[in-house]
Protein backbone atom coordinates (compact mmCIF):
# COMPACT_ATOMS: atom_id res chain seq x y z
CA UNK A 1 0.00 0.00 0.00
CA UNK A 2 1.00 3.54 -0.55
CA UNK A 3 1.06 5.90 2.36
CA UNK A 4 -1.16 8.44 3.04
CA UNK A 5 -0.06 11.77 1.99
CA UNK A 6 0.63 14.03 4.96
CA UNK A 7 -2.33 16.20 6.47
CA UNK A 8 -2.12 19.66 4.99
CA UNK A 9 -2.30 22.22 8.36
CA UNK A 10 -2.59 24.93 6.24
CA UNK A 11 -5.49 23.97 4.72
CA UNK A 12 -7.79 23.62 7.83
CA UNK A 13 -10.44 25.50 8.84
CA UNK A 14 -8.81 27.49 11.13
CA UNK A 15 -5.77 28.06 9.32
CA UNK A 16 -5.91 31.82 8.85
CA UNK A 17 -6.43 32.42 12.28
CA UNK A 18 -3.92 33.47 15.13
CA UNK A 19 -3.83 29.43 16.21
CA UNK A 20 -0.56 28.49 14.42
CA UNK A 21 1.31 25.72 15.28
CA UNK A 22 4.26 25.96 12.62
CA UNK A 23 7.23 26.58 14.81
CA UNK A 24 6.13 24.16 16.98
CA UNK A 25 5.85 21.35 14.76
CA UNK A 26 9.46 22.27 13.55
CA UNK A 27 10.94 22.42 16.67
CA UNK A 28 9.34 18.96 17.83
CA UNK A 29 10.42 17.71 14.19
CA UNK A 30 14.19 18.96 14.97
CA UNK A 31 14.19 17.88 18.44
CA UNK A 32 16.59 14.88 18.29
CA UNK A 33 13.92 12.91 19.99
CA UNK A 34 12.29 10.01 17.61
CA UNK A 35 8.98 10.29 19.89
CA UNK A 36 8.53 13.79 19.76
CA UNK A 37 9.10 13.53 16.03
CA UNK A 38 6.63 10.78 15.10
CA UNK A 39 4.22 12.84 17.08
CA UNK A 40 5.13 16.03 15.08
CA UNK A 41 3.70 13.88 11.75
CA UNK A 42 0.98 12.30 13.89
CA UNK A 43 -0.53 16.04 15.22
CA UNK A 44 -1.64 17.80 11.82
CA UNK A 45 -4.67 15.86 11.39
CA UNK A 46 -5.35 15.33 15.15
CA UNK A 47 -5.41 19.27 15.61
CA UNK A 48 -7.55 19.88 12.50
CA UNK A 49 -10.09 16.81 14.07
CA UNK A 50 -10.28 18.50 17.48
CA UNK A 51 -10.73 22.29 15.96
CA UNK A 52 -13.50 21.28 13.87
CA UNK A 53 -17.24 23.17 14.18
CA UNK A 54 -18.48 19.61 13.69
CA UNK A 55 -17.21 19.40 17.27
CA UNK A 56 -17.90 22.58 18.35
CA UNK A 57 -21.01 24.38 16.84
CA UNK A 58 -19.52 27.81 18.14
CA UNK A 59 -16.07 27.07 16.52
CA UNK A 60 -16.88 29.95 13.64
CA UNK A 61 -17.77 32.44 16.32
CA UNK A 62 -14.59 31.49 18.24
CA UNK A 63 -12.47 31.74 15.59
CA UNK A 64 -13.96 35.50 13.98
CA UNK A 65 -13.18 36.86 17.12
CA UNK A 66 -9.36 35.66 16.94
CA UNK A 67 -9.41 37.55 13.17
CA UNK A 68 -10.89 40.57 13.95
CA UNK A 69 -8.07 40.98 16.75
CA UNK A 70 -6.50 44.01 16.24
CA UNK A 71 -2.52 43.75 14.68
CA UNK A 72 -1.06 45.97 17.43
CA UNK A 73 3.13 45.55 18.90
CA UNK A 74 2.76 45.12 22.83
CA UNK A 75 5.74 47.20 23.52
CA UNK A 76 5.67 46.19 26.80
CA UNK A 77 5.18 42.29 27.97
CA UNK A 78 5.63 40.92 31.59
CA UNK A 79 5.48 37.30 32.50
CA UNK A 80 7.36 36.80 35.46
CA UNK A 81 5.03 38.38 38.11
CA UNK A 82 2.11 38.85 36.37
CA UNK A 83 0.40 38.46 32.73
CA UNK A 84 0.31 41.75 31.53
CA UNK A 85 0.51 42.14 27.20
CA UNK A 86 0.46 45.91 26.03
CA UNK A 87 1.18 49.09 26.63
CA UNK A 88 -2.50 50.76 27.90
CA UNK A 89 -1.10 53.97 25.75
CA UNK A 90 -1.52 51.99 22.56
CA UNK A 91 -5.27 52.02 22.57
CA UNK A 92 -7.86 54.88 22.88
CA UNK A 93 -11.24 54.43 25.01
CA UNK A 94 -12.71 53.52 21.72
CA UNK A 95 -10.18 50.83 20.55
CA UNK A 96 -10.00 49.36 23.80
CA UNK A 97 -14.23 48.48 24.40
CA UNK A 98 -14.02 47.51 21.10
CA UNK A 99 -11.12 45.16 21.78
CA UNK A 100 -12.39 44.54 24.84
CA UNK A 101 -16.10 43.20 23.23
CA UNK A 102 -14.02 40.36 21.35
CA UNK A 103 -12.61 39.46 24.07
CA UNK A 104 -15.62 38.57 25.73
CA UNK A 105 -17.14 36.62 22.22
CA UNK A 106 -14.65 33.80 24.41
CA UNK A 107 -16.33 34.20 27.46
CA UNK A 108 -16.12 32.62 29.85
CA UNK A 109 -12.75 33.37 31.29
CA UNK A 110 -12.17 30.70 33.90
CA UNK A 111 -8.25 30.66 34.50
CA UNK A 112 -5.98 33.79 34.90
CA UNK A 113 -6.24 36.89 35.09
CA UNK A 114 -5.13 38.53 32.94
CA UNK A 115 -4.15 42.09 31.48
CA UNK A 116 -3.81 43.38 27.98
CA UNK A 117 -3.72 46.94 26.87
CA UNK A 118 -4.89 48.23 29.98
CA UNK A 119 -8.03 45.62 29.64
CA UNK A 120 -7.89 44.00 33.23
CA UNK A 121 -9.81 40.18 32.15
CA UNK A 122 -10.70 39.21 35.75
CA UNK A 123 -11.19 35.50 35.04
CA UNK A 124 -13.35 33.55 37.64
CA UNK A 125 -9.87 31.78 39.47
CA UNK A 126 -6.99 33.83 40.71
CA UNK A 127 -4.85 31.25 39.20
CA UNK A 128 -1.88 33.41 40.28
CA UNK A 129 -2.72 32.54 44.17
CA UNK A 130 -1.90 29.14 43.14
CA UNK A 131 1.33 29.79 41.31
CA UNK A 132 2.25 32.01 44.41
CA UNK A 133 1.68 29.03 46.29
CA UNK A 134 4.08 26.69 44.74
CA UNK A 135 6.74 28.05 42.74
CA UNK A 136 8.70 28.85 45.50
CA UNK A 137 9.25 25.26 46.22
CA UNK A 138 9.24 23.31 42.70
CA UNK A 139 12.06 22.55 40.60
CA UNK A 140 13.81 26.25 38.82
CA UNK A 141 12.11 26.03 35.28
CA UNK A 142 14.92 27.82 33.81
CA UNK A 143 15.67 25.92 30.47
CA UNK A 144 13.65 23.48 31.49
CA UNK A 145 11.02 21.63 28.77
CA UNK A 146 7.72 22.00 30.31
CA UNK A 147 4.23 19.97 29.93
CA UNK A 148 0.99 21.73 31.70
CA UNK A 149 -2.04 18.98 31.34
CA UNK A 150 -5.68 20.33 31.35
CA UNK A 151 -4.37 24.17 31.08
CA UNK A 152 -7.24 25.86 30.38
CA UNK A 153 -6.75 28.96 29.18
CA UNK A 154 -2.74 28.92 29.44
CA UNK A 155 -2.58 31.08 32.18
CA UNK A 156 -0.30 29.28 34.06
CA UNK A 157 1.92 28.26 31.13
CA UNK A 158 2.59 32.39 30.89
CA UNK A 159 4.04 31.55 34.36
CA UNK A 160 5.79 28.80 33.41
CA UNK A 161 7.77 30.75 30.11
CA UNK A 162 7.66 33.95 32.63
CA UNK A 163 9.93 31.78 35.23
CA UNK A 164 12.36 30.93 32.24
CA UNK A 165 11.35 27.55 30.61
CA UNK A 166 12.86 26.70 27.34
CA UNK A 167 9.63 25.50 25.67
CA UNK A 168 5.96 25.37 26.88
CA UNK A 169 3.40 22.91 25.65
CA UNK A 170 0.09 23.05 27.49
CA UNK A 171 -3.10 20.63 26.31
CA UNK A 172 -6.82 21.31 26.94
CA UNK A 173 -9.62 19.31 24.86
CA UNK A 174 -11.23 22.17 25.54
CA UNK A 175 -11.20 24.85 21.94
CA UNK A 176 -12.23 27.75 23.50
CA UNK A 177 -9.99 27.62 26.54
CA UNK A 178 -7.47 27.18 23.44
CA UNK A 179 -8.71 30.31 21.79
CA UNK A 180 -8.39 31.98 24.49
CA UNK A 181 -4.58 31.28 24.96
CA UNK A 182 -4.08 32.40 21.21
CA UNK A 183 -6.19 35.36 21.48
CA UNK A 184 -3.11 36.87 23.59
CA UNK A 185 -0.65 34.94 22.00
CA UNK A 186 -1.76 37.08 18.74
CA UNK A 187 0.53 40.31 19.60
CA UNK A 188 3.27 38.12 20.76
CA UNK A 189 5.79 36.65 18.01
CA UNK A 190 4.63 33.54 16.48
CA UNK A 191 7.72 31.27 17.21
CA UNK A 192 7.57 32.71 20.76
CA UNK A 193 7.88 28.46 22.60
CA UNK A 194 4.58 28.15 23.85
CA UNK A 195 1.83 26.84 23.09
CA UNK A 196 -1.39 24.83 23.56
CA UNK A 197 -2.78 22.68 22.07
CA UNK A 198 -6.42 21.09 21.43
CA UNK A 199 -5.55 17.65 23.32
CA UNK A 200 -6.34 15.37 25.92
CA UNK A 201 -3.33 13.13 27.29
CA UNK A 202 -4.53 10.33 25.56
CA UNK A 203 -3.12 11.89 22.29
CA UNK A 204 0.50 12.37 23.96
CA UNK A 205 3.14 10.48 23.16
CA UNK A 206 3.14 6.66 24.59
CA UNK A 207 5.78 6.97 26.98
CA UNK A 208 7.27 9.99 25.54
CA UNK A 209 10.19 10.49 28.50
CA UNK A 210 10.80 13.76 26.94
CA UNK A 211 10.19 16.56 29.56
CA UNK A 212 11.88 17.96 32.09
CA UNK A 213 8.54 19.25 34.50
CA UNK A 214 4.73 18.56 34.23
CA UNK A 215 2.09 19.88 35.59
CA UNK A 216 -1.59 18.20 36.10
CA UNK A 217 -3.52 21.06 38.23
CA UNK A 218 -6.71 20.12 39.05
CA UNK A 219 -7.18 17.17 36.92
CA UNK A 220 -6.69 13.86 38.84
CA UNK A 221 -10.32 13.63 40.70
CA UNK A 222 -12.10 14.13 37.29
CA UNK A 223 -10.20 11.03 35.96
CA UNK A 224 -11.95 7.76 36.54
CA UNK A 225 -8.65 5.74 37.15
CA UNK A 226 -5.84 7.80 39.52
CA UNK A 227 -3.46 5.37 38.97
CA UNK A 228 -3.81 5.03 35.40
CA UNK A 229 -3.40 8.70 35.42
CA UNK A 230 -0.12 9.10 37.51
CA UNK A 231 1.15 6.57 35.62
CA UNK A 232 0.78 8.62 32.15
CA UNK A 233 2.24 11.50 34.12
CA UNK A 234 5.02 9.52 34.77
CA UNK A 235 5.34 8.56 31.11
CA UNK A 236 5.88 11.69 30.03
CA UNK A 237 8.54 12.57 32.38
CA UNK A 238 12.70 11.85 31.50
CA UNK A 239 14.42 10.34 34.64
CA UNK A 240 15.02 12.85 37.39
CA UNK A 241 12.05 15.14 35.97
CA UNK A 242 9.60 16.50 38.58
CA UNK A 243 6.11 16.01 38.57
CA UNK A 244 3.72 18.72 40.10
CA UNK A 245 0.73 17.91 41.10
CA UNK A 246 -2.52 19.75 42.49
CA UNK A 247 -5.65 18.24 43.21
CA UNK A 248 -8.74 18.17 45.73
CA UNK A 249 -8.12 15.99 48.42
CA UNK A 250 -9.89 15.45 52.14
CA UNK A 251 -8.65 15.65 55.85
CA UNK A 252 -7.98 11.99 56.51
CA UNK A 253 -5.43 9.36 57.90
CA UNK A 254 -3.66 7.06 55.16
CA UNK A 255 -6.06 4.93 53.20
CA UNK A 256 -8.93 7.23 53.43
CA UNK A 257 -10.73 8.33 50.14
CA UNK A 258 -13.90 9.83 49.32
CA UNK A 259 -15.76 8.33 46.45
CA UNK A 260 -18.90 10.74 45.88
CA UNK A 261 -21.72 8.48 44.72
CA UNK A 262 -23.85 11.70 43.29
CA UNK A 263 -22.13 15.55 42.70
CA UNK A 264 -19.18 17.31 44.51
CA UNK A 265 -19.91 21.22 44.54
CA UNK A 266 -21.96 20.32 41.46
CA UNK A 267 -19.60 18.75 39.54
CA UNK A 268 -20.83 15.32 38.22
CA UNK A 269 -17.30 14.02 37.45
CA UNK A 270 -15.62 13.85 40.53
CA UNK A 271 -14.38 10.26 41.44
CA UNK A 272 -11.30 10.01 43.72
CA UNK A 273 -10.61 12.80 46.49
CA UNK A 274 -7.89 10.67 49.03
CA UNK A 275 -6.06 12.39 52.18
CA UNK A 276 -2.52 13.67 51.31
CA UNK A 277 -0.92 10.62 52.88
CA UNK A 278 -3.40 8.30 50.34
CA UNK A 279 -2.01 10.64 47.74
CA UNK A 280 1.19 10.21 48.57
CA UNK A 281 1.48 6.38 48.93
CA UNK A 282 -0.21 6.31 45.15
CA UNK A 283 2.40 8.01 44.06
CA UNK A 284 5.50 5.69 45.60
CA UNK A 285 3.10 2.71 44.02
CA UNK A 286 3.63 4.48 41.05
CA UNK A 287 7.29 4.38 40.75
CA UNK A 288 7.77 8.08 41.98
CA UNK A 289 10.39 9.63 44.17
CA UNK A 290 11.08 12.15 46.78
CA UNK A 291 7.45 12.97 47.16
CA UNK A 292 6.32 15.84 49.00
CA UNK A 293 3.26 17.65 49.66
CA UNK A 294 4.50 21.71 49.73
CA UNK A 295 1.01 23.14 50.54
CA UNK A 296 -2.55 21.69 51.68
CA UNK A 297 -5.31 24.96 51.78
CA UNK A 298 -8.90 25.26 51.55
CA UNK A 299 -10.58 27.09 47.99
CA UNK A 300 -11.73 30.25 48.88
CA UNK A 301 -14.71 32.13 47.47
CA UNK A 302 -11.97 34.72 47.06
CA UNK A 303 -9.94 32.71 44.91
CA UNK A 304 -13.09 30.81 42.71
CA UNK A 305 -16.19 33.81 42.28
CA UNK A 306 -18.00 34.84 39.59
CA UNK A 307 -16.97 38.15 37.64
CA UNK A 308 -17.55 40.04 34.72
CA UNK A 309 -15.74 37.72 32.91
CA UNK A 310 -17.30 34.60 34.15
CA UNK A 311 -21.00 34.92 34.86
CA UNK A 312 -21.99 31.29 35.58
CA UNK A 313 -22.55 29.78 39.02
CA UNK A 314 -18.87 29.50 40.96
CA UNK A 315 -18.02 28.24 44.51
CA UNK A 316 -20.28 30.26 46.60
CA UNK A 317 -23.05 28.79 44.41
CA UNK A 318 -21.48 25.29 45.19
CA UNK A 319 -21.41 25.50 49.07
CA UNK A 320 -24.21 24.76 51.77
CA UNK A 321 -25.67 27.76 51.79
CA UNK A 322 -25.91 27.41 55.57
CA UNK A 323 -22.66 26.19 56.28
CA UNK A 324 -19.65 27.10 53.97
CA UNK A 325 -17.46 23.86 55.28
CA UNK A 326 -19.74 21.74 53.13
CA UNK A 327 -20.66 21.12 49.76
CA UNK A 328 -24.08 21.81 48.44
CA UNK A 329 -24.45 18.12 48.94
CA UNK A 330 -22.85 18.04 52.34
CA UNK A 331 -19.08 16.47 51.48
CA UNK A 332 -16.48 18.58 53.11
CA UNK A 333 -15.63 21.62 51.07
CA UNK A 334 -12.89 21.84 48.62
CA UNK A 335 -9.80 21.82 49.91
CA UNK A 336 -6.62 21.30 47.38
CA UNK A 337 -2.89 19.97 47.75
CA UNK A 338 -0.10 20.47 45.72
CA UNK A 339 2.18 17.61 45.53
CA UNK A 340 5.55 17.01 44.11
CA UNK A 341 7.45 14.21 43.55
CA UNK A 342 10.29 12.74 41.11
CA UNK A 343 10.10 10.24 38.19
CA UNK A 344 12.86 7.39 38.79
Amino acid sequence: MNPSPPFDLARSEFADTAINYTALLAALSHSGNRTLAAWADQLPATIAERINSARWGDLPQWLDALRELPDIEPINVELADRVAIGDPGLLDKVRRQTLAKTLMALHPWRKGPFDLFGIHIDTEWRSDWKWQRLIEEIEPLTGRQVLDIGCGSGYHCWRMLGAGAQRVIGIDPAVKFVCQFYALKHFLPADLPIDVLPIGIEELPAAGAAFDTVFSMGILYHRRSPFDHLRELRAQLRSGGQLVLETLVIDGELGEVLVPEGRYAKMPNVWFLPSVATLISWLRKCGFKEVRCIDQCPTSCDEQRATEWMTFESLSDFLDPSDSSKTAEGHPAPLRAVITATAP
